[in-house]
């Protein structure tokens, strides 16, 4: 390998070790990747949105909390204030920087349980068949049968108003699409040959769907769950913007869209602001979600 370059070594089509096909495997899709460009633009809002909320004590020009009465529903740049002020005279850019907090909390939260559930149910259904399908999937169909946002205000409105209540209300309503998904790809490697020469060695269920099932089934699910963030963050928008989600003074997007939507008219830039916010990071999951795709499933570019 001395004579050889690094980039090279990772495209070679024959490697020596199951970490070199790994390595290789991980590069090829970088340079799919990084040949979409708007996946790549994507890519950069989200760390930058990441940056942004990491360092939200520094690059906040205010305290989004202090209130200033007698600067209240200041206007576009006014002393100091870059997006201006609200009805309470807090300024918009710190209260949307510290905003980004509460929408990556509740993205990482949704992110860690819903598709882990969705895995879960899916590929026990479509593993054991049977009675166990059927009631799984029963059970799925009755979530699915109800639109997402109406079923998450039935579960907050039970739990109680709170961000921790929303993103669990979110995450109950979100798993039944991440079933379906995972019990289809089960289906479909469940009888394989390789499968059946693992259940011959001695492989018990558990070990044949979490160590050969569950990693066929992930690339998939990463696919769906960048694609699905976009409604997650609507979702989340949508119950604090009802004042079932994040409680004041808490800066959360939808919530200041909320406390803007009674001076759209006169003082458009209360509600505008959080609301570009909210789109920029939704068409930015979608973005990449896209290129993820191609990159993950390369069929779906077909």
């Amino acid at each position: 390998m001395a004579d050889q370059t690094l980039k090279e070594w990772l495209l070679t089509d024959t490697p020596t070790s199951r970490r070199h096909a790994k390595l290789s495997a991980l590069y090829t899709g970088w340079l799919t990747f990084r040949s979409n460009t708007m996946a790549m633009i994507g890519l950069g809002i989200l760390v930058l949105l990441i940056v942004i909320a990491a360092a939200a004590p520094i690059l906040s020009p205010h305290d989004p909390f202090v209130q200033d009465l007698g600067n209240r529903l200041a206007p576009l740049g006014t002393e100091g204030h870059i997006f201006g002020t609200d009805s309470l005279g807090r300024d918009i850019l710190s209260r949307l920087i510290y905003g980004a907090r509460i929408t990556l909390y509740i993205v990482a939260l949704v992110a860690l349980i819903a598709p882990v559930a969705g895995l879960l149910v899916g590929t026990v259904s479509g593993y054991a068949g049977g009675w166990v399908d059927v009631v799984l999937m029963r059970i799925t169909d009755i979530f699915l049968a109800f639109p997402r946002l109406v079923l998450a205000l039935a579960f907050v409105a039970a739990l109680g108003a709170g961000i921790e209540n929303a993103v669990l209300a979110i995450s109950l309503t979100a798993w039944p699409p991440y079933a379906r998904i995972a019990r289809a790809e089960t289906l479909t490697i469940r009888s394989s040959d390789y499968i059946a020469a693992i259940r011959l060695q001695g492989a018990g269920a558990l070990r044949i769907i979490t160590k050969h099932i569950w990693p066929l089934c992930i690339s998939s699910l990463i696919v769906r769950v960048t694609l699905d963030m976009a409604g997650i963050i609507l979702a989340a928008a949508g119950l604090g913007f009802l004042g079932l989600g994040a409680q004041p003074p808490s800066p959360e997007w939808g919530a200041m869209i909320s406390e803007g939507r009674r001076f759209i008219l006169d003082h458009w830039w209360v509600a505008t602001m959080p609301g570009l916010a909210i789109f920029t990071v939704s068409l930015a999951f979608n973005l990449l979600g896209d290129g993820l795709r191609d990159v993950l499933d390369p069929k779906a570019g077909e």
